[in-house]
């Protein structure tokens, strides 16, 4: 394939010299003469481990060349990848000025010589802003390169992700440069992943920090504490509580975050990504009672009120939070929980339900056709109830909201939302 690279930094040499040694022809695109020069004698640009042998090799076999010509570069080449800068504004926005200037480059110059050309954005941009810049064939390739690993992990992504307009298979000539097993998802989605991995990666280093000042000033080995920690991989490491839907509760999780921030208060030490976990949990449980109140529905039914599935654990549930509110603000409530008996709750269970819900035995049906009734605003929290056994009862003039990630509650003959999705 004939490639421009718009942008030799450190994306854009990397992704040159990786595309290069896959045999494919690549012209490299910069303002900066000096990296111009540096590319047209085969040396790197930037300091990165195996970048210098990879452009040596690209420019003996007249695989590489670059020119500050933008206009050149796309009538020599048939895609042309964008890995511009997008540095920090003063209020923290990305500056895609520079990405916009080659997008308009790159149009400007097919409006002079029209062809079949692609454009792969792969400057981080926010969520819509492939949109705005596409013009004609376009897609969002975002990069997942570290410093001082980035050729390996070209070589052997962790992740490949591209975006296309509207999440459709990319056109078949592009497999060279997308390969095989990359997963094909719409514009936005593949803009939001990037900075979704990032956030993640940054809230890794700064948790494990703030526990680490934690176990410091209490004479522990925070990296005994943390190897340990990564060795669960059923839990710690794993995508088992990546799933966006229900906040958190029950009885461990907010009792032991709220007694780690009382003991970083109590020793004088700031930790802010521990102390903000449970504003952060009760911000989107606010965000639920939000989508409740706009769902413009007089009734509601909470399918599941314990804290999660296969337990009659009421502590801290959020759903609890949920039939409070919705009573406080003259809904009618059903509640269907199977695995809920009032007679049996007993310990700091039965206290808390007499001093938040006493009326609980009122609200919950045994019944699910009585639960459901004929309509209103159906919070699926937990799977409760098959869809065979929902769809038995559930009508156009119910509203359900999932909260719980079940997307086989779409196949229902009512109306569908999802809290995060």
């Amino acid at each position: 394939m004939r490639i421009s690279v718009f942008g030799l930094g450190y994306v854009g040499a990397v992704t040159a010299g990786c595309l290069a040694e896959q045999g494919h022809s690549i012209v490299g695109v910069d303002v900066h003469p000096q990296k111009v020069e540096d590319f047209n004698r085969g040396r790197a640009p930037i300091i990165e481990p195996q970048l210098d042998g990879l452009l040596r090799q690209a420019h003996a076999k007249g695989l590489l060349r670059a020119t500050t010509d933008s206009a050149q570069a796309v009538t020599d080449t048939d895609i042309s990848l964008i890995c511009v800068g997008t540095p920090s504004r003063s209020n923290g926005a990305p500056d895609v000025s520079n990405v916009q200037e080659v997008a308009a480059q790159i149009g400007a110059a097919l409006e002079r010589e029209p062809k079949r050309h692609a454009a792969v954005f792969r400057s981080t941009m926010l969520p819509g802003s492939t949109r705005q810049l596409a013009k004609g064939e376009a897609y969002y390739y975002p990069e997942f390169l570290r410093e001082g690993t980035a050729v390996d992990d070209f070589r052997e992504p962790s992740l490949a992700v591209v975006g296309t307009k509207d999440g459709q298979p990319f056109a078949p000539e592009m497999k060279p440069l997308f390969g095989r097993n990359v997963a094909v998802v719409n514009w936005e989605t593949a803009e939001m992943v990037k900075y979704a991995c990032n956030a993640f990666h940054a809230t890794k280093v700064a948790f494990a920090n703030e526990v680490g000042r934690i176990s410091k000033h209490n004479q522990i080995d925070a990296q005994t504490v943390m190897d340990l920690l990564s060795r669960d991989t059923r839990l710690n490491l794993s995508a088992y509580y990546l799933r966006p839907g229900n906040p958190f509760g029950g009885s461990c999780l907010p009792k032991d975050v709220r007694a780690l921030g009382q003991l970083a208060r109590q020793q004088g030490l700031s930790v802010p990504l521990i102390e903000n976990l449970l504003v952060s949990n009760q911000d989107h449980l606010q965000h639920l009672l939000n989508r409740i109140a706009e769902s413009g529905q007089e009734e509601v039914v909470i399918l599941g009120l314990s804290f999660k599935p296969n337990t009659d654990d009421l502590r801290e549930s959020a759903m609890v939070e949920v039939a409070q509110n919705v009573l406080g603000h003259g809904y009618r409530l059903r509640i269907y929980d199977p695995q809920l008996n009032v007679a049996r709750l007993l310990g700091s269970n039965r206290r808390m339900i007499d001093l938040k819900m006493p009326h609980l035995a009122s609200l919950l049906k045994e019944d699910l056709k009585d639960a459901l009734g004929n309509e209103g605003l159906v919070i699926a929290a937990q799977k409760c109830a098959s869809i065979a056994e929902l769809a038995a009862h559930v009508t156009g003039k119910h509203h359900v909201l999932d909260v719980n990630g079940w997307p086989e509650l779409r196949t229902l003959p009512s109306r569908y939302e999802g809290l995060c999705w």
